[in-house]
């Protein structure tokens, strides 16, 4: 549980303004980390020709790490500020990079994450 230098379970706010700071870093890892339950599920399109499901922090960490594996060339990225209702927070997430299996792409994405007793439950990615 994602808890406050007080002791206090943070908040949706309080977590999506920490993931802010984070992203803009682009400390994934960290986030993670310091923010997803141990039974967090990472979902993409159920299409998607990049990536699937996962659940599990150690199955949704090996997704991120696969992903990060199979770029050849960084071009930029950028994540908005979120957006946060409830117990859930969105942010924008555009990536430009060169995979050795789909050449340069550009994902442009929605990202939704839900918030459940101080930490991330779910990741799920529109593009």
């Amino acid at each position: 549980m994602a808890t406050s230098i007080t002791g206090k379970t943070l908040t949706t706010h309080e977590i999506a303004a920490r993931f802010n700071e984070l992203a803009k870093q682009e400390l994934w890892f960290e986030i993670q980390d310091n923010f997803f339950s141990d039974n967090v599920k990472s979902i993409d399109p159920a299409n998607s020709p990049y990536f699937g499901y996962a659940e599990g922090k150690a199955a949704v960490r090996k997704k991120g790490e696969d992903f990060i594996a199979k770029i050849q060339d960084f071009h930029g990225a950028r994540t908005t500020e979120p957006v946060v209702s409830g117990n859930h927070f969105a942010v924008g997430r555009d990536v430009d990079i060169t995979t050795e299996e789909f050449g340069r792409i550009q994902i442009n994405q929605i990202m939704l994450y839900e918030v459940k007793d101080g930490q991330i439950v779910s990741e799920q990615f529109f593009y």
